[in-house]
This record gives structure tokens, C-alpha cells and sequence, in this order.
């Protein structure tokens, strides 16, 4: 694993014949390793740059049969008129299987997509350094594995990396170039210019278990998972929450329904167990049951929800209509952080808002958004900040109202549904008021029971927290963290970004409050994150 801040540091000598930066002369072949899905698609792309490309795979046949594969994708571009057919004729001419290692000889880079094999990767790259020149790139597309492991059996390892795409390689833009312990500056710099120079958008990163995206994306399938475990709601009323008020495109459970349980999971063991089975990556036993009993997802017909023809999709738990309160009191305007726009919402549905000073005397606890909504039926309405909503058995309960905790969301303006957790002590006739308040704004309303930090402030606080403890360890640099969670997975904003728009101090706060009620280490947060909410400092 590489060391804190490696990344940053100069590598051994640059052999000759590498320029610092520049991207691989299009006159260079590039050669791919292992003819399946990924290896298809990492092909298409450097063909479609220009490159001669070269594919092999130990199974005789495959070769021929991907190049074939790889020929129809181009004809279907030249039918939707995404290619020139003069293009896509000069391409064809340029795409080579080869029978033998020895038709790589002449590549001036060589990526594997073979299966996540420590040994066989070892072993391929071993044979490789004894057909290929010496200022060939060698780089490995894996996802799971130590590039510095898979290096570590060469005669020069520092010409070795990381070339990790997502799937599918043609369309999404995303590329880590993952630098190894021993990898050569140069040929990380040179890698990355080659990615950038096929269109693509490459981000550096050290070698660490996950390297950015999977390291960093975690909470987000892990929270959902432990608000199932904990029974804060069912996982279509999560997957519809976290797209619909935190403008995730996909919910946990469907995207690792399409993933295939058995695969999410075995990466997230195999993070966990390369952290040393840190509390923060702990695998979740519920979707270790569900891969034990087959219910793989979409691929066997039955994950997290059914999908044999003519099933129905479980519908998320929303809540019945209800009537608006007639007026709101807004106390402490000025501290409702996200919460700001509902005061002009709630006026434009034609419910009388009325403002109230707050005083001096701080709303809420240190850290969190004091300010909130009373409703008439004695509801008092906060952003969810990790407590629990429920107050402590000796508190008066007339001192704060019936607390009810509001879920985070990316936009409240946009948002189509809303969570409400109420405190156990809230009785109906206050709750229902405040779920027609968020009804009155055209929102569904789903209300899950008192949960700290409830959905999306959970997730998100453990995405911003995930992706401050990466840029912390030296993993990568701030931009290239967000800029890998938006185009690799697709996030409504980067984590970074996310997180200082909220706050590093709500973010502690959440966090803190987790950390309180569940002390085993998961919910800590990070050093840097820490520092940045001391100074009141960006995470960006």
C-alpha cells in the first residue's frame, strides 16, 4: 500500500525515451490484455483514439470473436451517425488479434483486464517484461487488487500502474490512474495524458484498497444497509428517498440489485479486510444473507426486489394526505442553514408565515442549524443533525414542542419527496400537521421513526467524511476526489463540494452525535474534517 502522500512525491529516475507529460503517439499500438466486457471496452476506446490496438486472451478464439464484437459496436456508431464510415473502416484496419504474447511485442502500452487474480496477473505481467521494449507502459485495470503487489514480481516495476475504467469503457469518462509505490513518476504523468488525449477525464490516485471511487462510495451503500438492519425503513422507501429529496439517480438497493449483490458485497469485504476490518468499512450481514440464498439481483431474477416478468416493484411508504397547518412560525431565521427556503415555499403555498427572534440564546445544539419551524398542533420541525429526536425521559416535554426532525435534501425547491422522523413521544395531531405542510409544497412525505440523522443527512455526512479522510491520507487531491464521485458513480454534486455547503461543523455535529449513539469507532470523524471544523476551513 502506498505510503501517506506518495503520490506527490518524485519517482526513481525517468528511463529514456518517456517524455514527462506527453500522451502515447498515436502511431503506438496499444495492447489489451483479456477480451471480456471491460477489456472490449477499454479496446474500443484506444481505437477510437487513433491507436493500432492489439488484443489477446488465453482462450483460444476469444480474440478473434472480440475483435468481431468490437467491429459491429463501430458499424452501429456509423448507423446512428455518431461515426464517419471512413472512420470506422480505417479503425477496423487497425484492430489486430493475435494467437501468441509475441504479436505485443512491438505495443507501447499494454493494459490487462484479466480476472481479479493476484497470481495471474503476476504471472502475465512477468512474461510481458520478456516480449515488450523496456519503455513499454504495462497497467492493470483492476479494481480490488494492490498495484504495488501486482508490480512487485517485475524486473521494473516502476513502469507499472493503475488504469482503472468503469464499465461500460466507451461511455463513461472516468479513469483512475492509480500509482503504485514503485511506479515512476513519468509513467503515471504519461499514462494520465494518454487517458486525457482519448477523451477521457483521468484523475490521480495512490494505491490504496478502493483507490478513489470505491473506497469513498462505502457509506452509501453501507447506510442504507444499517437503516434496513436498524428497521428505519423498508429499502424502497430508502432508495426513493435518497433519489428523490437527495438526487441520487439511483437508490442503494437498486443500483446493487444491477451491480449483483454477490459483487457489491465481495468488494466491500474485500475493502474491509484490506483496512484491517475497520469499523468503518464493515460488511453488512444482511446482503451477506441475501448472496448466501441466491437473491443476486437483476441477474437472477431476485435481489432486494423481484424482476421476473410481470412483477411488481415494491412501492416506497408514503403517507396519507393531510391537512396544512394555517400558519408557521419561523424562530431563528437566519440559522436554518439548508432549511432557508422553506420560509418563501411555505408563504408561496398560501400558509401565513410568521418570524419569530430567537433571542440570544443559541436554538440548537453547538454545531447544528438552531433555527426551526413551530407548527399550531405543537409540532417543532429542525433539520436532522445525528441526535435523536426523542427527548430524554427527564426533559419537559412542553419545553421544545413535539420534536420532528426534517431529512437533508439536495434542493428543496426540486425535491419530490420529503422524510420526517417525529420523536417517539409526538402524538399523530402533531405529526399530521407537518406532513401537510411538506404535502402543501407538492411533496410526498414518507415519515420513518426517530433515526439519528434519518436518510440522506446520514449518507451524505459519511460521504463528505469518507472523501475528507481520503484527501487527508494523501489518496488523492480534492478536486480529483469529486470530480471521481460524480463521473464514476454519478453523484448529484461531490462529496467535497456537498460537504462545505453544509458545513464542516454540521458535518462534526452529525457525525459527533452518531459516534454517541453507536461509539464503535464507524462514526468518528475523520482527522481532517475535524481540523477543517475547528477553523471553520473548506474541505475543497
Amino acid at each position: 500500500m502506498t505510503a501517506i502522500g506518495q503520490e506527490h512525491q518524485p519517482g526513481p529516475a525517468r528511463p529514456s525515451g518517456w517524455q514527462a507529460a506527453g500522451p502515447l503517439a498515436r502511431t503506438s499500438a496499444v495492447a489489451v490484455v483479456g477480451t471480456g466486457t471491460m477489456g472490449q471496452g477499454i479496446a474500443q476506446v484506444a481505437l477510437v483514439a487513433g491507436h493500432p490496438v492489439r488484443l489477446y486472451d488465453v482462450a483460444p478464439g476469444r480474440a478473434e470473436t472480440a475483435a468481431a464484437a468490437i467491429a459491429a459496436r463501430l458499424d452501429r456508431l456509423v448507423d446512428k451517425g455518431r461515426m464517419p464510415a471512413a472512420e470506422r473502416d480505417a479503425a477496423r484496419a487497425r484492430l489486430v488479434p493475435v494467437a501468441e504474447p509475441a504479436g505485443l511485442a512491438e505495443s507501447g502500452l499494454v493494459i490487462e483486464a484479466v480476472l481479479e487474480d493476484l497470481g495471474a496477473k503476476q504471472q502475465l505481467f512477468t512474461a510481458l517484461e520478456g516480449i515488450v521494449a523496456d519503455d513499454c507502459l504495462l497497467a492493470t485495470n483492476t479494481s480490488s487488487l494492490s498495484v504495488t503487489a501486482v508490480a512487485g514480481a517485475l524486473r521494473r516495476p516502476g513502469r507499472l500502474l493503475g488504469l482503472h475504467f468503469f464499465n461500460p469503457a466507451p461511455l463513461l469518462p472516468l479513469v483512475e490512474v492509480v500509482r503504485g509505490h514503485a511506479t515512476e513518476q513519468a509513467a503515471a504523468d504519461r499514462a494520465y495524458a494518454t487517458a486525457a488525449a482519448w477523451g477521457k477525464t483521468p484523475v490521480h490516485c495512490a494505491d490504496t484498497p478502493g483507490f478513489i471511487v470505491n473506497r469513498v462510495a462505502r457509506p452509501f451503500y453501507a447506510e442504507a444497509l444499517r437503516l434496513y438492519e436498524e428497521r428505519a425503513a423498508d429499502p424502497a422507501t430508502i432508495d426513493a428517498v435518497l433519489r428523490e429529496s437527495g438526487g441520487f439517480k439511483m437508490g442503494p438497493f437498486e443500483l446493487t440489485d444491477l451491480i449483483g449483490q454477490d459483487v457489491n458485497e465481495a468488494v466491500t469485504r474485500s475493502v474491509w479486510e484490506a483496512f484491517s476490518q475497520d469499523p468503518k468499512f464493515t460488511p453488512s450481514l444482511a446482503q451477506r444473507r441475501l448472496v448466501e440464498s441466491g437473491l443476486l439481483g437483476r441477474k437472477s431474477g431476485h435481489g432486494w426486489f423481484p424482476y421476473a416478468e410481470g412483477a411488481a416493484a415494491p412501492e416506497p411508504h408514503t403517507y396519507e394526505p393531510c391537512e396544512p397547518p394555517a400558519e408557521v412560525t419561523v424562530v431563528g431565521p437566519d440559522d436554518l442553514g439548508p432549511l432557508a427556503v422553506l420560509p418563501e415555499l411555505i408563504a408561496a403555498a398560501g400558509i401565513r408565515v410568521t418570524v419569530a427572534d430567537a433571542g440570544e440564546e443559541p436554538t440548537g445544539p453547538a454545531g447544528a442549524y438552531g433555527g426551526y419551524l413551530d407548527l399550531p398542533g405543537g409540532a417543532r420541525l429542525r433539520l436532522a443533525d445525528g441526535a435523536p429526536a426523542t427527548p430524554d425521559s427527564d426533559a419537559d416535554p412542553a419545553a421544545g414542542g413535539h420534536p420532528v426532525q426534517i431529512d437533508l435534501a439536495l434542493d428543496y425547491r426540486a425535491a419530490t419527496r420529503i422524510a420526517l422522523a417525529p420523536s417517539d413521544t409526538a402524538p399523530p395531531e402533531a405529526v399530521r400537521p407537518a406532513v401537510g405542510l411538506f404535502q402543501a409544497l407538492g411533496k410526498k412525505v414518507s415519515v420513518i421513526p426517530d433515526t439519528p440523522a434519518m436518510i440522506v443527512a446520514r449518507t451524505v455526512a459519511m460521504l463528505a467524511d469518507f472523501a475528507a479522510d481520503a484527501v487527508g491520507r494523501g489518496v488523492a487531491a480534492p478536486g480529483d476526489v469529486d470530480t471521481a464521485m460524480r463521473l464514476g458513480v454519478n453523484y448529484p454534486r461531490g462529496p467535497l463540494e456537498w460537504g462545505d455547503l453544509l458545513g464542516a461543523r454540521w458535518l462534526r455535529t452529525v457525525l459527533g452525535n452518531l459516534h454517541h449513539t453507536c461509539p464503535t469507532g464507524r462514526y468518528a470523524p475523520s482527522r481532517l474534517l475535524a481540523r477543517r471544523a475547528a477553523t471553520g476551513g473548506l474541505l475543497l
